[in-house]
This record gives structure tokens, sequence and C-alpha cells, in this order.
């Protein structure tokens, strides 16, 4: 399998990961959700989970995989509010833990960039 066809799958994998663990271990996602949204932060990390895994299905299959790619690039965008919420909630704590939850601010851009580029490969079907 070519890199340009493994590229797809294993973002994926990395949708899939992350989508099972909302439900696996849903408590530190709970904890990223932004204040300002309505409702319980446990049905925003089941939503997001279940949104993560639909779009993995999606990217895994080539018929949709060009549809999941865009949605993947927005859903990317749309979860760095999260992403930022975390990063201000951790700035009070330790070094390492305050350098993660910043650290993870910019690389929504390879995300959203990867999922585009997948996008671009994928044949209108």
């Amino acid at each position: 399998m070519t890199p340009s066809r493994r590229s797809p799958l294993m973002l994926a994998g990395l949708l899939a990961t992350a989508g099972v663990t909302h439900f696996v271990a849903p408590k530190p996602y709970d904890a990223t959700i932004p204040h300002m949204l309505p409702g319980s932060p446990r049905t925003w990390t089941y939503v997001s989970g279940a949104a993560e895994l639909a779009l993995a299905a999606g990217l895994a299959h080539p018929r949709t995989r060009r549809a999941a790619a865009h949605a993947t690039a927005a859903f990317f965008v749309g979860v760095f509010p999260a992403n930022v919420q975390m990063a201000l909630d951790w700035r009070h704590r330790p070094t390492a833990i305050k350098t993660a939850a910043f650290g993870r601010l910019p690389l929504q851009i390879p995300l959203v960039l990867w999922a585009r580029g997948v996008a671009r490969g994928s044949r209108r079907g």
C-alpha cells in the first residue's frame, strides 16, 4: 500500500482511537468542553466521540472518503475552542502539563492540512 493510500487510513485510525477514548475514559474530555456550551459536558464529550467515530468510518471507505475528509478538517477547526479552553484551564498546572496543553494548539494546523490533503487525494465518488 502506498503512503498516499495509507494516509487516509492512518487518519481514520487516529480519529477512531480518539473517538473510543471519549467513551472509555470521558472525564479528561469533559474538562475541555468550553463553559459557554449549553448542557452537560459529558453530552458534548459523547457527541464529539461519536463524531470522531463517524468521521473515521467515512475516511476508511473510498466512496465517502472525500466528503469525510472535508468534514474532518471542519471538525478539527470546530474542536479548537476545546483545546484553547484546556490550555486556559491548565495554565496554572505543573510546567509539563501546561506545556502539553499549550503545545496542542498549533498541532491543529497539521491535522487540518492532513484532512484537506486526504480530500484532495480522493477521487470524487
